[in-house]
């Protein structure tokens, strides 16, 4: 982004990252603290003191934080309830028929975020053609509403059938809710997406709902946090989807900032590897609590279309745009264990930044990778976090020896090292599932290691998998931060129109077009110069479940004002 004094800042398990970049000097400066858990924004305010960044001559301050996607997996969000149209009550409890782990006894299947207790059905109902079959009972919503009243619902999820194609009756049950529950949260489906696949869109509303409440909160203590310390420029908040959002973009669709820490580093990595003449590079991210590893092809980070919370067999479904990260519990605080057979595990559990490891001396009493590399000499005691803490080795040697050597027959330095390489081979798993098992043969890549801990393991990895060259960025620590300030704008938009390619009537395809622009635009009215628009279709044979992303172009090109849109855009 193109601006005179820069502010990024990320928030991470263990710490808070910050970079402050001044284009009319050069000037980069940086810092890092611990992460307040308990009130995340101190730890931001922390890192803009220990900078000596001045908020009043900041024109831009970006942030990225795991607040969203800790809220569902720590199930600490709101009470929500959802509405459904009347017969599909059910959707959102049974979801797919697959068993992703077909042969675990122990298997179940994710726990709803909504009790079925607070799921309700209204009396409407729409064809898939967006026709009204049964027109919207209004009193059924006044019912729920009333049901809804002092029960203690912080938030409401809303996902009629067929609403993607005509949004009319979910508008409707918004307003009515919004006005008899003011303080409740609102989160209607089509407004987060218009994609068909009523399980997986149904399970989007709720996690924006779920989420809704704390993220809001946050955001707007952050806003107020900012401008009490004299900032007046403007704030963004980093996507999921590689680019920025302003705040009243993250309150409504806070769904979409759930990765946003981890997907700076990508950016950053994309960015690194193109000036050093690597257009195919692996970006490895090692922090406090996870290893993160993405593919970046062609100096472009590979976007999913969805993806799971929480992992694949166990996780709750989002449709929305992700830069493809594969995470580990194999982080720097990842607690290294024996289990009921003696067997040594490292993670996925974490010691994160309260209390954190042992060597930290703030009460740790598990140890970690980080006190492994400690007691190994690979870590420096005396010099961390640029000296301002300085790591207790003997404590982290005692803990290793009391909790991992001793029960093992080993002594410190084989129990430590048996530490590192349980984490490396989760690591290296990691970046061979972003390679290797998506058809890419590593050796054709260049590994970038970033995070606090990811230049200590990248070697390891990299011969692991036979990958030629290791990149190490200058502030491996502060990369995600680094990768904010390279971000720019970005929304998507997205539109189900399921029909045969002989049957498509072109006029239709470009009037769906049209709208999907307009709707973009109409999230930052004030910007609308510049705007670049890349159009895709989701393509598949007849008979195929998966689709293809099939790239397609305007035949004027150039620049141009779409008839009856009010925004520039260039194909």
């Amino acid at each position: 982004m193109n601006n005179s004094y820069c502010i990024a800042v990320d928030i991470g398990g263990t710490f808070t990252d910050l970079v402050a970049y001044d284009s009319r000097t050069g000037r980069l400066s940086y810092a890092k603290s611990l992460t307040t858990h308990r009130a995340l924004v101190d730890g931001i305010m922390d890192c803009i003191d220990k900078s000596h960044s001045f908020l009043g001559d900041a024109t831009e301050v970006i942030h990225g934080s795991t607040i969203a996607i800790n809220t569902v997996l720590e199930r600490k969000g709101a009470k929500t309830a959802l509405i459904l149209t009347r017969g599909t009550r059910d959707v959102y409890r049974i979801g797919r028929g697959n068993r992703p782990q077909a042969y675990n006894i122990f298997f179940r299947r994710p726990r709803p975020l909504v009790d079925y207790a607070l799921t309700f059905e209204v009396n409407e109902r729409l064809l898939a053609s967006g026709e009204v079959l049964i027109p919207l009972d209004d009193e059924s919503v006044y019912e729920i509403c009333e049901n809804l009243r002092g029960g203690g619902v912080e938030a409401v999820a809303v996902c009629l059938l067929h609403s993607y194609v005509n949004p009319d009756h979910e508008r409707r049950v918004g307003e009515i809710v919004r006005s008899e529950l003011p303080s409740v949260y609102v989160s209607l489906s089509h407004e987060i997406l218009r994609e068909y696949r009523e399980y997986e869109r149904t399970s989007t509303t709720v996690v924006n709902a779920y989420v809704g409440p704390r993220v809001s909160s946050y955001v707007n203590e952050l806003d107020r946090r900012l401008k009490g310390g004299g900032f007046r420029g403007s704030l963004w908040i980093m996507q999921s989807n590689g680019g920025v959002m302003v705040p009243e973009t993250a309150v409504r669709k806070p769904v979409a900032m759930m990765e946003s820490g981890p997907v700076g580093g990508i950016v950053a990595a994309a960015e690194i590897g193109r000036e050093l003449g690597f257009s195919n590079v692996i970006s490895f991210d090692m922090g406090g609590t996870t290893a993160k590893a993405s593919l970046i092809r062609e100096s472009t980070p590979i976007v999913a279309e969805g993806y799971y919370l929480g992992g694949y067999a166990e996780g709750h479904p989002v449709l929305s745009p992700v830069v493809d990260v594969v995470e580990v519990g194999a982080g720097g605080g990842s607690i290294a264990w024996l289990d009921e057979v003696g067997q040594l595990n490292v993670g996925p559990r974490s010691a994160g930044s309260e209390p954190g490891p042992i060597c930290y001396g703030r009460g740790g009493s598990k140890p970690t990778i980080t006190d492994a590399n400690v007691a190994l000499g690979r870590i420096r005691a005396c010099a961390f976090m640029g000296g301002e803490m300085t790591l207790d080795v003997s404590a982290a040697c005692v803990g290793i020896e009391e909790q991992i050597a001793r029960p093992l027959g080993l002594d410190v330095i084989a129990a430590a090292h048996g530490i590192l390489e349980i984490a490396n081979s989760k690591m290296s798993l990691a970046v061979r599932e972003v390679s290797v098992a998506k058809g890419y043969d590593p050796r054709d890549f260049v590994l970038l290691a970033s995070g606090g801990a990811g230049p200590l393991h990248a070697l390891a990895i990299a011969r692991e998998l036979h990958l030629p060259t290791v990149v190490v960025p200058r502030f491996p620590g502060h990369f995600s931060a680094v990768g904010m300030l390279l971000s720019d704008e970005k929304h998507d938009a997205v539109q189900t129109v399921f029909k045969r390619l002989d049957r498509v009537d072109p006029a239709h395809l470009l009037s769906t077009y049209r709208r999907m622009i307009g709707r973009i635009a109409a999230v930052r009215e004030d910007r609308l110069e510049d705007v670049r628009v890349a159009a895709v279709l989701d393509m598949r044979y007849e008979g195929q479940e998966f689709t293809l992303w099939t790239r397609c172009t305007h035949p004027a090109g150039g620049v141009r004002k779409p008839p009856g849109d009010d925004c520039w855009c260039k194909d």
